[in-house]
């Protein structure tokens, strides 16, 4: 199975509680910061979520 590649590309300042929540569980925490996650539907549940403030790429 592959993984995911998942960078926090915008600030979540004035993102709803929901959103932030969901950045946080992904483990980012600064702009920029990357982390590599297993690819399944509760991960990509997940950056759906927080599409506008993430971006995704296979590796």
């Amino acid at each position: 199975m592959a993984n995911l590649k998942i960078t926090l590309v915008k600030s979540i300042n004035k993102a709803r509680a929901k959103e932030k929540a969901t950045v946080a569980a992904l483990g980012l925490k600064k702009l920029g910061q990357s982390v590599e996650k297993a690819d399944n539907e509760a991960i990509r549940g997940m950056v759906n979520t927080a599409s506008h403030y993430v971006s995704c790429e296979e590796i």
